[in-house]
């Protein structure tokens, strides 16, 4: 089984297309295990639950959650239908890591969602390093005063144990991180 391309295929149903597959996601973003197999059928064979959670189980990642026979990806989707998620308290600071070129549109307008849902949040400075490299071979790591934004009625999400999300961030949260 080709685990790498599998993942790729279910983050690529689950976040972004759906319908390619004719799946028919909750407002949670929950779909049936047994769907998204048979939908996949015709490109990876027949495939039993038991291959996702060995998917989950080899990844460094941590994208997706396995309940109930159900299946749906913690964050990144960018389909029209808004997932729905359940507000909580974020750590005292979250970090965002970047391009430069974005950073002074960023301080000025604040962090928007772009062509996903929500905005990505990360616990740790690594994460958010990792994630600014995929645009920038030097990103910069933006700090996020979370919980003056959330005292002041920002909505926080939590992704999974690394990932946060919000719907924006007003600029005056944010600051450039010195190296």
């Amino acid at each position: 089984m080709n685990y790498v391309q599998l993942g790729k295929e279910i983050s690529y149903v689950l976040r972004h297309h759906p319908e390619k597959y004719n799946l028919d996601i909750d407002n949670e973003g929950w779909v049936d295990v047994g769907d998204l197999l048979n939908a996949l059928e015709s490109r990876f064979g027949l495939l039993k639950e038991e291959d996702i959670v060995a998917l989950m189980q080899q990844s460094e990642k941590e994208r997706y959650e396995l309940k109930n026979h159900r299946i749906r990806a913690y964050y990144g989707h960018s389909f029209s239908k808004k997932i729905m998620k359940q507000r909580n308290i974020p750590p005292k600071v979250l970090y965002h890591g970047t391009a430069r070129r974005f950073v002074s549109s960023i301080l000025t307008t604040g962090l928007q969602p772009m062509s996903r849902q929500y905005v990505h949040l990360s616990q740790d400075v690594e994460t958010a390093k990792q994630v600014g490299m995929r645009h920038d071979t030097q990103p910069v790591i933006l700090m996020i005063n979370a919980q003056s934004a959330f005292q002041d009625g920002v909505a926080f999400y939590l992704g999974n144990e690394k990932v946060w999300l919000s719907e924006t961030i007003p600029p005056q949260y944010i600051e450039e991180r010195k190296q």
